[in-house]
């Protein structure tokens, strides 16, 4: 689920299935495409692979080699038929948004390494920027493993607490205008430090809740946008799995940890040149929820030229 395929140089296009009706045309982003004697063929050099061309063509004249047709689900069949805008339902898609709520507690329960790869692949239906889809995904099957990034990054944490402790150290760095290590001691030293008393001593996890899984989202270098890309797909992967019967919840300290110590994601088996934007812990949850909750009041801000 994590091999970054290299984009297909263009189009397949059918001549004999070709009406010459120019739809793809309107819809390439990169000019692809042009007519020549009535027919759509490839005449520019660069393609993103969208696959709007083979979406829009009335005929099915077109594929796009390298991309599914559709994707494959394990754990549901999926409706593949095409939705237009205005035909989905609003309030049913606002009223999962709603009720997708960050899970702390968890049941044992063991998840089904299909349902975590189906959820990849729902993950990678998320837009992404010149259509790179240079996202990738390591899943934490189970809870020995998630134990396993849990203690290392627990160990990152206890290390940063050590030199957080030294009031010398955080007044000299600030002087320095390194205020970075005096701001976490303010914010967080007293909270890590309970949490990795509770994890030594009492075998609480505070970081991943007890969570049986995770699945850790990534990027390849060089997307145009790779922390937007990924961060889509991860709420592709939030919403889906409540629809799924599972809890979730973004482990950002787990985030941190990666991005400042590269041993953690060498340990997991993931290239030092990849990118770690989210952790997701996921489980069935152990919390009964009963309604809905509210947001802060937003005014939105409008420029009219």
């Amino acid at each position: 689920m994590t091999d970054h395929h290299p984009r297909p140089q263009g189009p397949n296009i059918d001549q004999e299935k070709c009406t010459g009706c120019g739809l793809c045309l309107a819809v390439c982003p990169d000019r692809t495409l042009s007519l020549l004697g009535g027919k759509a063929v490839v005449s520019g050099e660069r393609c993103l692979a969208c696959g709007h061309c083979r979406a829009v063509c009335p005929t099915q004249a077109i594929t796009v080699p390298g991309l599914e047709p559709e994707p494959v689900f394990q754990t549901f069949t999926a409706d593949n038929r095409y939705l237009a805008p205005g035909q989905g339902d609003p309030a049913q898609l606002v009223r999962i948004m709603l009720s997708r709520r960050s899970c702390r507690n968890y049941l044992t329960r063991a998840l089904d390494p299909q349902l975590l790869e189906d959820l990849v692949r729902i993950g990678t239906t998320a837009p992404s920027g010149t259509n790179s889809q240079a996202w990738t995904f390591t899943i934490l099957p189970n809870r020995p493993a998630v134990e396993r990034l849990g203690s290392l990054v627990a160990a990152y944490f206890a290390k940063l607490n050590r030199l957080a402790a030294n009031p010398v150290l955080r007044t000299l760095l600030r002087l320095m205008g390194k205020p970075a290590l005096a701001n976490y001691h303010r914010r967080y030293h007293a909270t890590i430090a309970q949490g990795l008393r509770e994890w030594e001593e009492q075998g609480r996890d505070r970081l991943f809740h007890g969570a049986p899984a995770a699945i850790i989202v990534g990027s390849h270098p060089g997307a145009s946008c790779p922390a937007e890309d990924a961060l889509l797909a991860t709420q592709n992967i939030l919403l889906a799995a409540h629809t799924m019967g599972l809890g979730s919840c973004l482990i950002g300290f787990a985030v941190a940890a990666m991005a400042k110590n590269p041993t953690i994601q060498r340990t997991l088996g993931i290239p030092d040149d990849e990118a770690i934007h989210a952790v997701i812990a996921l489980g069935y949850p152990a919390e009964p929820y009963q309604r809905l909750t509210g947001r802060k009041p937003l005014t939105p801000r409008y420029f009219t030229g």
